[in-house]
């Protein structure tokens, strides 16, 4: 859940929005935002623009979260400013995330047609030469630029916006949905609602944009919304909301067994797409009656060979390499990997121990970190995130393809239901599902698969968050 707040605070908060050609005066200086998750107030962020004498235009936002997670308070900070050229172009952007005491830093300077990005994760830096993005101080006010374009519902414009974190530019549409007439500084105003689709990532939000190009109101996803708010009201925030029971799928019959089940069948209903149906020799999730059904059986390696290391298959390479949360070719994720599996070979083997080496040797505990593998392996705490990047760092470094899972999982506590969750694939010769978290080197039959792979493809998740309802169909016969 951690990893969903980030994902969404990191490029969707309204800006305060200017163009070249316009007096930005009326829009300079702070304006605060109250954000809410799921209806609850869970925070507050400030966006500020600036000016410089020089022509060169600066925004920022600041965004902090108080929630609680199984009870346990947490707070997020995160930081970005992007400055722009006097003749528009970007010219750096700066994002630093503060979680549980520990600080990420990602830079990124326009230098002639390159964009040199330097980040620091885990307190290890690294540097890297990208192409220079296409994003300008269009794309990133766009929202008063189509509402200038002319006052037609329908109205709509192509943007990019690069995002440091994801090393890569992503490509979204703003279009004019509606026309409304509302009191805005008690003066009654025209607001433009404006649906804003980041394509590469299947997310939409819905901002509500006074004439001004001040963002009144944005919610993404149904999941987080920013409300403009006095500052102090914006600030008050005092961590009541839990966003891991919230944002469970809860049922009111527990599942009985649910770690050594044979198989289970459930209904789900809620905003899937094509994206987010994974179907493999483990599960099978498809649309079936205005729903989804997902049905899965414990699977069994007893009949099948599994590769041994090293593993040259060429498909799966990609997932040998580091990557910037898991720093696989760091020599003490590789010292502590050859550690750990010694002379074994067999690829399953090498999975079963790594699965239970840190099952036995990270604490659990909620923390809101951005996690990487070097901070994991420094600390030896914290949740699925953790345990699984963690599991998959060892593993590329023992030369085992691996990469992230995430969806939901059946979990029977006070209130049982379906809680998101993280967990990893592994190449054995064929993918399967481990879970360090629960020391299963054949993941359970509870566990939906909903994205597989980095930061950026579990962004899929986003608008799946807090919308997912399921029913057990219990008795019934798996699916074929």
């Amino acid at each position: 859940m951690k990893r969903v707040i980030l994902m969404v605070s990191l490029s969707l908060f309204p800006r305060l929005l200017v163009a070249l050609e316009m007096d930005i005066t009326p829009l300079l200086g702070e304006t605060w935002y109250g954000v809410y998750m799921s209806g609850q107030k869970s925070g507050f962020a400030v966006n500020t623009v600036t000016q410089h004498d020089d022509g060169r235009v600066s925004v920022s936002e600041d965004a902090q979260f108080h929630v609680t997670m199984e009870g346990i308070k947490q707070d997020m900070r995160i930081f970005s400013e992007r400055i722009y050229a006097p003749d528009g172009a970007l010219s750096s952007v700066k994002t630093r995330v503060k979680m549980h005491g520990s600080e990420s830093i990602f830079n990124a300077v326009v230098q002639g047609d390159a964009l040199l990005m330097r980040s620091v994760v885990g307190g290890e830096a690294v540097e890297l030469e990208l192409p220079r993005p296409n994003e300008s101080l269009r794309d990133a006010f766009k929202q008063l630029e189509l509402i200038q374009n002319g006052e037609e519902i329908g109205n709509e414009l192509h943007y990019s916006v690069f995002e440091p974190m994801y090393r890569q530019e992503i490509s979204g549409i703003s279009r004019v949905i509606g026309i409304e007439e509302r009191v805005f500084h008690g003066v009654p105003t025209k607001v433009y609602k404006i649906k804003n689709t980041l394509v590469d990532m299947g997310i939409d939000s819905i901002s509500y944009v006074a004439e001004d190009g001040t963002t009144l109101e944005d919610e993404v996803a149904g999941l987080i919304t920013t409300r403009l708010e006095p500052k102090e009201m914006a600030k008050d925030v005092d961590y009541s909301h839990d966003v891991i029971v919230s944002n469970a799928a809860l049922i009111d019959v527990p599942i009985e067994n649910p770690r050594e089940r044979e198989y289970l069948q459930l209904q789900l209903t809620g905003p899937l797409t094509e994206a987010h149906l994974f179907n493999d020799e483990r599960q099978y999730l498809a649309p079936k009656d205005g729903a989804f059904r997902f049905s899965a059986h414990q699977i069994s390696l007893d009949d099948f060979e599994p590769a041994e290391l090293p593993i040259e298959d060429p498909a799966v390479q990609e997932w040998l390499q580091p990557s910037m949360f898991i720093q696989s070719e760091d020599p003490r994720l590789i010292a502590r990997a050859q550690e750990i599996v010694g002379d074994e070979t067999n690829s399953f083997e090498v999975a079963k121990i790594l699965c239970n080496w840190v099952y036995q040797n990270v604490r659990t505990t909620f923390s809101a970190q951005l996690s990487n593998a070097l901070e994991v392996l420094e600390h030896m705490e914290g949740d699925c995130t953790e345990h699984s990047v963690l599991f998959i760092g060892l593993a590329r470094a023992a030369g085992l393809p691996a990469r992230e899972v995430a969806g939901l999982i059946y979990v029977n506590n006070a209130r049982p239901g379906f809680y998101f969750h993280q967990w990893a694939s592994v190449w054995v010769g064929k993918w399967i599902d481990v879970d360090p978290t629960f020391n299963q080197p054949l993941a359970d039959v509870t566990h939906i698969k909903l994205a597989e792979g980095d930061l950026f493809q579990q962004a899929r998740l986003i608008p799946l968050i807090g919308q997912i309802q399921i029913q057990v169909l219990d008795g019934a016969a798996p699916d074929e």
